[in-house]
C-alpha cells in the first residue's frame, strides 16, 4: 500500500486540479485500441477530473447521511470483495444481483484499486477526499447492476456518461462522448450517441448516489431501489440488440 510521502505535506502539490486534455487525448487513444487496457482509464481521470473529487467530498458532508458516510470512512472494496458479507443477501435484492454480476465476470474491487495504483500512487493515502475518490471507484460495478448497463463496449460508455450526470467530473463526460463517437464510427446502426446522452440525463435526474449507505442499500429489492433513487430504464441502449454490443471493438 502506497502512501503519501512523509516529506510532502501539501495535498495541493500531490494531487494538483489543473485540467490536462492532451494527457487524456493520448491515453484516450490507447484506450480506445484496447477496451481493457483499464489503466488509460485512470489516465484520463486523473487528467481531466480537476476540482471535482474535492467538490464530490464537499456535498457529501452537506447531508446528513453523506456526512455520516463520511464520518464512518469505511472502505467499500473490503465489503465487495468479501464472499460471506455478500452471502448474507437475498435473492432479488441488490447485494444478491450485485454478487452474480462479479461471479459472473470474475471482477473484484481490488483488482479494479490494483490497476489505479499503477498511475495514482497516493491512492490508498488515509486522506479524506482521497477516500471519497476511492469511493467513486468502487461503485462502479454498483452503478452498472442499478443502471441496468452492462459491461460491453455501449454499456461502459453510458455507465460513465451516467457518472458524469452524478459527479460533473470531465474524465467521465470525456470517455462517454469519445467512446459513444467511437462505436458510431464502427457500426453507424447502433444509436451510441443517444445511448451515452440519455445515460448522463439520467444521471443528473437520479439521487445523488456517492452518498447512499450501500450496506443498507444492497438488502434492498434491486427494482425498489431503483424506484426510490429515481434510476429511470436505459430504453436506447436496450433497444441494441446484445450481439451487436457484444461485436463492438472500439477499434482505433
Amino acid at each position: 500500500m502506497t502512501l503519501i510521502s512523509a516529506a510532502v505535506d501539501d495535498f495541493r502539490k500531490v494531487r494538483p486540479e489543473r485540467l490536462r486534455p492532451l494527457a487524456a487525448l493520448k491515453a484516450f487513444r490507447r484506450l480506445i485500441r484496447d477496451k481493457e487496457d483499464t489503466v488509460q482509464v485512470f489516465r484520463i481521470m486523473q487528467a481531466l477530473s480537476g476540482r471535482s473529487i474535492s467538490r464530490g467530498y464537499q456535498r457529501m458532508l452537506s447531508t446528513m447521511e453523506g456526512g455520516r458516510q463520511a464520518f464512518l470512512r469505511e472502505e467499500l472494496a473490503h465489503k465487495l470483495d468479501d464472499p460471506v458479507w455478500l452471502a448474507r443477501f437475498q435473492p432479488g435484492t441488490v447485494g444478491a444481483t450485485y454478487r452474480a454480476f462479479r461471479e459472473a465476470r470474475g471482477f473484484t474491487a481490488d483488482g479494479l484499486a490494483e490497476v489505479e495504483r499503477e498511475v495514482v500512487p497516493f491512492i490508498d493515502a488515509p486522506h479524506p477526499v482521497v477516500w471519497y475518490s476511492r469511493r467513486l471507484r468502487d461503485v462502479h460495478d454498483v452503478w452498472h447492476i442499478l443502471t441496468g448497463y452492462q459491461t460491453d463496449a455501449l454499456g461502459e460508455a453510458c455507465v460513465v456518461a451516467f457518472s458524469y450526470g452524478q459527479t460533473r467530473n470531465l474524465g467521465f463526460a470525456f470517455i462517454g462522448w469519445g467512446a459513444a463517437r467511437e462505436i458510431q464510427r464502427e457500426n453507424r446502426s447502433v444509436p451510441a450517441r443517444r445511448a451515452v446522452l440519455q445515460a448522463w440525463r439520467h444521471g443528473r435526474a437520479a439521487r445523488w448516489l456517492p452518498a447512499l449507505d450501500y450496506e443498507a442499500l444492497f438488502a434492498e429489492p434491486l427494482e425498489t431501489a431503483r424506484a426510490r433513487l429515481n434510476l429511470r430504464p436505459p430504453t436506447v441502449y436496450d433497444r441494441v440488440p446484445a450481439e451487436a454490443r457484444a461485436a463492438l471493438k472500439l477499434r482505433g
